[in-house]
């Protein structure tokens, strides 16, 4: 059993509960109490003094690439299509070795940002059959978070009227073969599970709509969760109404893509009647302003989707197109971007962070069990520093997490296993991973190079 005592404490909860000293308690994974004031007395139970914290869920990470951290600052001043052009021929050199270095690294950093729950959506596999996708799921255990990656897909080339080099795309069967073996072989469907699979076909411009059809009754079929790019650029609205004469919704809607199994990622160009069907629909939106501050993508309509009743959770993205690779810089980053959009007030510090935990427990249909601090839930917890000199003069100790720099990181638990301690992992080395991740760029540059 493990005591967080003194903190200031923001449950998340449906009342938006909040303690300005308070205490959690946490045993065999599951949060035990959580309330006002002192915590009781348990004998034997490891006492964190956590005065001059502030307690959190954990962060949830709805949409990342994890791969992506070894090709980082490539294409930095391209919109989408093209920046995609240029690295396509880069990322069909990956193997296990890059992908593993690049997610080590890249789940490390999630850690050290707060971030408890990660998904990942990987859609690049070599020709040569070499298992990257194990390779980040073998990562995600050594690091200890809880994660979700997807197997994507690739299978509309630039020969069949695609964005893809036909290099890196994939037959219909191998990939439908291929879902099914992940689920087989890595699923957890339990209570709990540290690892869930979803099949992610990658983008309207990259797939067929007969690959959209059948992984959605495939997944169906195997319980599992269904993930995709959406509405990200202008370019993809110009594709979709071309090629199938409907907008990027309407498109989904034909392929039977919309239900509460579904999460999209980006979300940018959606109209109020689009926010109105996915809210009907309980499809949830990955929200990733970085990526999209980068890219030049758009701002997503954020507000607008959640007036509709969208889970809307919080994405890294790619470290190709969000160089940081942290998730609590998002969290202002969300403030700002609806602001530039709506006006004020636009979102408040509590909207965001409920956005990057619960939201995120949302999309991944996960809300009975992570993304809010109450008892009987999952003990993923992170307690931010608020007392130092950067944050201290700050009232409430949310404004100090959203609007300040982000705090340093007191404790972060998964499953209530300390993963970070005083902003040091506990789990790799962060020094041996940042090495591992050099080597990675430089093996997959050269292979680009020829």
């Amino acid at each position: 059993m493990t005591v967080l005592d003194g903190c200031a404490v923001h449950t998340v909860d449906a009342a938006d509960t909040s303690y300005p000293v308070g205490h959690v308690v946490v045993a065999d994974g599951v949060i035990t109490a959580v309330g006002p004031g002192p915590a009781p007395v348990y004998p034997d139970a490891v006492v964190v003094n956590a005065s001059g914290c502030l307690a959190t869920p954990g962060l949830v990470n709805t949409h990342h690439h994890l791969y992506q951290w070894a090709t980082r600052a490539v294409s930095v001043d391209d919109g989408l299509f093209s920046w995609l052009k240029t690295l396509y021929p880069i990322w069909a050199g990956i193997s296990s070795e890059v992908v593993g270095a690049a997610a080590r690294a890249g789940l490390a950093r999630l850690a050290l940002t707060g971030c408890t729950t990660s998904t990942d959506h990987h859609y690049v596999f070599p020709a040569s059959g070499d298992d990257v996708l194990g390779a980040t799921i073998l990562a995600a255990r050594d690091v200890g978070l809880r994660f979700h990656p997807t197997r994507g897909s690739m299978d509309l080339g630039e020969s069949s009227g695609g964005l893809p080099p036909d290099s890196v795309v994939e037959s219909l069967d191998s990939i439908l073969a291929a879902v099914d073996s992940a689920v087989a072989k890595w699923h957890d469907p339990s209570p709990g599970s540290l690892l869930r699979i979803a099949a992610a076909p990658c983008s309207p411009f990259s797939v067929t709509r007969e690959l959209m059809r059948e992984s959605a009754a495939q997944a169906r079929q195997l319980g599992i969760r269904l993930h995709t790019h959406l509405a990200e650029t202008l370019d993809e609205d110009e594709f979709c109404r071309e090629q199938f004469g409907m907008t990027p919704v309407e498109y989904l809607e034909s392929v039977d893509w919309l239900g509460p199994d579904v999460w999209l990622a980006h979300g940018v160009h959606l109209s109020d009647a689009d926010a109105a069907v996915l809210g009907r629909a309980g499809t949830g939106v990955a929200h990733c302003p970085s990526s999209n501050a980068r890219l030049g993508s758009g701002i997503a309509p954020v507000p607008a989707l959640l007036g509709a009743d969208v889970p809307v959770g919080l994405g890294v993205d790619g470290a190709a197109s969000q160089e940081n690779g942290g998730l609590s810089d998002e969290l202002r980053q969300t403030v700002f971007a609806a602001r530039l959009r709506h006006g004020m007030p636009g979102l408040t510090a509590r909207d965001v962070l409920r956005i990057a935990t619960m939201g995120g427990a949302r999309c991944l249909g996960r809300a009975d069990e992570i993304g809010s601090l109450e008892v009987g839930k999952r003990a993923d917890v992170a307690l931010w520093r608020v007392d130092g000199p950067f944050h201290a003069d700050i009232v409430d100790p949310v404004d100090a997490l959203v609007y300040a720099s982000p705090p340093p990181l007191a404790r972060l638990y998964v499953e209530g296993r300390p993963l970070v301690i005083e902003d040091e992992l506990q789990t790799v080395d962060v020094e041996a991973a940042g090495r591992d991740l050099r080597h990675a760029a430089r093996v997959l540059a050269a292979r680009a190079a020829g």
